[in-house]
């Protein structure tokens, strides 16, 4: 691996990977500011694939079709992610590429993706689980555009002007902070610094995002009469990547619901108690802030017994510490997924860039398995008693 810094003060790192015929990229950007619009960000990287100076749309996607180039923009909460995955032989073109898009994106066809985000919106939120995930969302982050969820989109696209869109890239790339990480069997030979060289200098960002108000216990509801399920979402604010419990809320996720059969959730409410097919935890970190929450879809009658569930789980781990047995068990769980999750080029270019643009070094994920192998029984406790407080926002969605 080897680490360098562009002229323009780009963190960048190389990762050789012989022997393998694809190389992965990726440039994140981070994000300073709050949205203030929601829906502008959303837009915006619609409209970065849709044509440049020198290239229309379907130009664009001709070159990436004629010379399998998967090249994608990808909008995150606290960064702006461009990345491709191409031939070995094909990278500068990629590059290339990548470069007149980042430069020289001209945000045409702005009215005709509005549409489409519309309808793409609207279509999403038929989906049950997806309706109160999108409440749960609001909720949690109320008042803050982390929670700016798809009813929030629809609620004010119509605000949104190109303009405004563009205005608002042009501000990203001027004072964004900028990672890149290449992995692949090729030699750079200066590449990156010729086509990325002229990016606007990335020293000295600061973000300027808010962080999101502590949560009060509240209970939210919605009601969709075609469905067959009650969907529930039960979530904390907690620590995030930059906090010291960061490796034993992971370790949480696995215990709690994320590692499938073996996990609390699924063996007691639906293994012993029949109580739905789905029951699951999701630990979603951003930059300022981050999301534990329990889910589970199950019969409408079943709501409130899904509740205490929920609870009487939440308090075991509260109060039981953790056996060795089952500590060890989920440490292997959580490593191997680590592993199985950075087994090809693309998914490692995307995990270093990904902790470069969160402040931490390009190999961090080594640092957070070694973190991972270090929590004791004694760290779990500790960090269930700190974050699932009564502080917590539950929403309900039955017919």
């Amino acid at each position: 691996m080897r680490e360098f810094i562009l002229n323009n003060g780009i963190n960048c790192c190389i990762k050789q990977n012989k022997d393998t015929p694809r190389t992965a990229f990726t440039l994140n950007i981070s994000i300073n500011d709050d949205e203030r619009i929601a829906g502008q960000y959303s837009l915006m990287n619609r409209l970065l694939l849709k044509g440049t100076k020198k290239y229309s749309s379907e130009d664009i996607a001709n070159i990436m079709d004629e010379n399998a180039i998967e090249l994608y923009t990808e909008m995150k909460s606290d960064y702006l992610r461009f990345r491709f995955v191409c031939l070995n032989e094909d990278f500068e073109l990629a590059l290339s590429l990548l470069s007149d898009i980042v430069l020289n994106s001209t945000f045409e066809e702005f009215d005709k993706e509005k549409s489409k985000l519309i309808g793409e919106l609207n279509a999403e939120l038929d989906s049950a689980k997806v309706k109160v995930s999108d409440l749960f969302t609001k909720n949690i982050y109320k008042d803050h555009f982390y929670g700016h969820s798809y009813t929030t989109i629809l609620e004010n696209i119509d605000k949104v002007k190109k303009d405004d869109v563009i205005n608002i890239y042009k501000k990203i790339l001027e004072t964004g902070a900028k990672a890149v990480a290449l992995v692949g069997d090729i030699e750079e030979n200066g590449l990156i610094e010729k086509y990325l060289g002229a990016i606007p200098a990335s020293a000295n960002s600061t973000s300027n995002i808010t962080i999101p108000k502590p949560i009060i216990q509240e209970y939210t509801e919605i009601i969709k009469e075609d469905a067959n399920q009650a969907q529930i979402l039960q979530g904390w604010l907690v620590g995030t990547i930059t906090d010291k419990e960061y490796p034993v809320l992971m370790l949480l996720n696995i215990i709690l619901g994320a590692s499938g059969l073996s996990s609390r959730l699924f063996l007691e409410l639906r293994e012993k108690k029949g109580l739905a097919y789905t029951v699951r935890t999701s630990y979603e970190t951003h930059l300022k802030s981050a999301v534990f929450s329990i889910y589970i879809g199950t019969e409408p009658g079943n709501i409130q017994t899904s509740i205490d569930g929920f609870k009487e789980e939440i308090e075991k781990i509260k109060n039981i510490e953790v056996s060795e047995e089952e500590l060890r068990n989920a440490k292997n769980n959580l490593i191997g997924k680590q592993q199985f999750l950075s087994e090809t080029n693309s998914q490692q270019a995307n995990i270093m860039a990904y902790y470069a643009i969160m402040g931490k070094p390009f190999n961090y994920r080594e640092t957070v398995i070694e973190q991972i192998k270090q929590v004791t029984s004694q760290d779990i406790l500790d960090c269930a008693n700190k974050y699932f407080t009564d502080d917590y926002i539950l929403s309900v969605l039955k017919p």
